[in-house]
């Protein structure tokens, strides 16, 4: 068969791209299956694409390209169908140009099934599809009660005139068929497709709590900091993570710097795959008021975490069984936080109860992996079209190839430009000894390829390490394993790009990073060699390649907490390479002094010291943006300074991720920050100046 998704953008991160991403995937096992893309807002899509699957854009919304059709005039014109703001607005809503692209590609079409995504794309489905040989299918991704009745007064005969019309949860396919008892439309619930990971599963060790998903309000993220500050009070050595980006993001900022817990909650942004991140944490967390589906459960699930959801309408409880492989919060409790604490300090509380969770959980996200729900489409074409389903011949890739394939790498029009052979692609993970083993696959190496190349930056390739990739088992489908072991290698600080390298000519090819996984580095010590600290962190640059971020320094303040108050900032340190004697004390020196500027001095006492805000908000510096005031640490009276920063963990950048409340002394703020090279500095502005 041939198989079409419509998709408003198939260029983000979001639960139904993901979704139908997913379904694809395992759809191109059996068929030839294309991803039609309504808009192209930037070159390339965040997710990875089968690369048997084709996608294809149809209209060009690339801002500030030579391409970009935002001002056709037809683009500046309405839509037909969706004239009204409160269905359809922003810059990629429908238009008279999107209307007429859809139009055309349904007309051309020589698919045997076309699917819709949206509501927005069900109608065009309904409108320029009518009377085409092909079988027109709806999906639901969110619920009939999330749309407004403009939009339902456009969707609801659009989906009656459909072959099927399927929802992710059965709650909500009974909302339809009541709301749409005359619907010729077979209605019925297809839970979306959410794959294995290929990363390792949680090992339920660490202390750290994980949430995901888009920073809005539904999902209910002040709910959950909320019940975390009570967790904190008795967990000290617990943390939550939230990875997601989307409009709450600055008043869930305000609310965790309200109550301090700046160094105990992170909003960790976007991430692309996201497998690993949960692979990190011990506990899911999922506190919203509502959950069409909950892809990000069953991907926790599949990671091994055991999820706290609440009970909310629709997906939690079709997916979780409470006690058994997850736990409902009822959201009719007099007080939801409390409930949703407790829930937290339950389960935080008792490694037993987490891993039984967890092996269950495992097992139940199995029902949810892309070939099964595959199936039930398959079935559904059948049902519809009996005979349509005949399988096509087998097609080479697989779902495992699928997984890690270059859509992110590759050009979006099809056919595609093969650059593997340029750019190999490579899974990094991080040993319990922080040693990096990094894994090629073999079908994309030669018998020339004899070693793994790291490639200092800084230095233009006159600092380098390398790792013997093994000549045997290179059968196509594995991957060739090298190992550098942190213990025989000093890899001098900076950052290094890694290869594949052919030692008879030297010639190199760069490796592409098709997965990195970190989950080692929570809690893994600082090493230390004969010239000094060290710390290795492998990480994904933003073009896609594999990167190591290294620290090697003689001595090293690690910051181990920071506190702010309006009238300073309290810092604990960790001495490495040295120790705290008489005399100890914690400095403020500004970049870029000649010398006339004072430091600022606070004593270190057991390693923790206070620095007043006072000297540094008299602007020194005033006509330049901002007055840069660096930390150092003074191990005693006499000795040579030492840079205060946070070089343990997982992060290789913690600029804007780490983050501290601001003061206000005056007409400046005040706010400690870590630089791009994880360094503790106090940035000093003026109010009116800021952003």
């Amino acid at each position: 068969m041939k198989i079409e998704f419509l998709l408003h953008n198939a260029y983000g991160i979001g639960g139904t791209i993901r979704s139908t991403v997913n379904l694809a995937t395992a759809l191109a096992d059996r068929h030839e299956v294309r991803i039609i893309s309504v808009n192209r807002p930037v070159d390339e899509p965040e997710l990875a694409i089968d690369p048997r699957v084709t996608l294809t854009p149809l209209v060009d919304m690339r801002e500030g390209t030579d391409g970009d059709e935002y001002a056709d005039p037809l683009n500046q014109q309405p839509s037909e169908i969706f004239r009204d703001e409160r269905i359809d607005n922003g810059r990629m809503a429908a238009t008279a140009l999107t209307d007429r692209r859809v139009a055309a590609h349904l007309a051309a079409t020589d698919a045997d099934v076309v699917i819709a995504t949206r509501p927005k794309l069900i109608g065009y489905l309904a409108k320029y599809g009518e009377g085409r040989p092909f079988l027109r299918l709806g999906q639901e991704h969110l619920t009939h009660e999330a749309h407004v009745a403009e939009l339902h007064a456009v969707m609801d005969p659009a989906i009656s005139a459909l072959d099927a019309f399927a929802t992710v949860s059965e709650a909500d396919a009974g909302h339809y068929r009541d709301a749409l008892p005359d619907a010729e439309a077979r209605i019925l619930c297809i839970p979306n497709a959410v794959p294995a990971p290929a990363a390792a599963p949680s090992d339920g060790t660490s202390k750290t709590i994980v949430s995901a998903g888009r920073l809005v309000g539904v999902k209910r993220y002040d709910r959950l900091i909320a019940a975390f500050a009570k967790v904190a009070a008795e967990r000290p050595d617990w943390n939550l993570r939230i990875y997601g980006r989307g409009p709450a993001k600055p008043k869930l900022r305000k609310q965790i710097e309200a109550l301090g817990l700046y160094e105990r909650i992170t909003l960790m942004g976007a991430r692309s795959p996201i497998e690993t991140e949960w692979a990190k944490g011990a506990v899911a967390a999922v506190a919203s008021d509502a959950e069409s589906f909950g892809m990000t459960i069953v991907e926790a699930m599949h990671a091994g975490l055991p999820v706290i959801a609440t009970d909310c309408p629709y997906g939690p409880r079709e997916i979780l069984t409470d006690g058994t492989d997850g736990i409902l919060v009822p959201l009719d409790d007099a007080d939801a936080v409390d409930a949703y604490a407790d829930a937290l300090l339950r389960v935080t509380g008792d490694a037993a109860l987490r891993e039984r969770l967890a092996e269950a959980a495992r097992s139940a996200a199995h029902r949810y992996e892309p070939a099964a729900i595959a199936g039930r489409y398959e079935e559904l074409f059948e049902e519809l079209r009996p005979g349509s389903t005949a399988a096509a011949p087998a097609k080479k890739g697989g779902l495992f190839r699928g997984l890690f394939g270059g859509g992110r790498k590759q050009q979006t029009a099809a056919p595609r430009p093969q650059r593997n052979a340029a750019h190999p692609e490579a899974r990094c993970s991080v040993e319990a000894d922080g040693s990096l083993t990094v894994r090629i696959r073999a079908e994309q190496l030669t018998a020339a390829d004899t070693h793994v190349l790291l490639r200092h930056r800084g230095s233009k390739g006159k600092e380098t390490v390398r790792a013997a990739l093994p000549q045997g088992g290179r059968e196509p489908g594995t991957w060739v394993e090298a190992r550098i072991d942190r213990a025989a290698h000093e890899m001098s600080e900076g950052r290094w790009d890694t290869y594949a390298e052919r030692s008879g000519d030297k010639s190199r090819r760069r490796l592409t990073a098709a997965l990195v996984e970190q989950k080692a580095l929570l809690g893994l010590s600082l090493g230390h060699t004969a010239k000094g600290v060290t710390a290795w962190v492998p990480y994904e640059t933003t073009d896609g390649f594999l990167a190591v971020r290294t620290w090697l320094r003689p001595q090293h303040a690690e910051a181990a907490e920071v506190r702010t108050g309006k009238d300073g900032v309290t810092v604990t340190l960790t001495a490495h390479g040295f120790t705290f004697g008489e005399g100890a004390e914690l400095i403020a020196r500004l970049r870029g002094a000649d010398g006339s500027t004072a430091d600022v001095h606070g004593l270190l006492e057991n390693g923790t010291g206070f620095l007043p805000y006072e000297p540094m908000a008299r602007r020194i510096n005033t006509g330049e943006e901002q007055d840069l005031w660096d930390l150092y640490a003074r191990p005693s009276s006499g000795a040579a300074l030492v840079r205060v920063g946070r070089i343990a963990g997982d992060f290789a950048d913690r600029k804007g991720v780490d983050t501290f409340p601001g003061a206000v002394r005056g007409e400046v703020r005040l706010r400690p920050f870590f630089t791009v090279t994880n360094d503790l500095t106090v940035t000093v502005k003026d109010v009116a100046t800021e952003d």
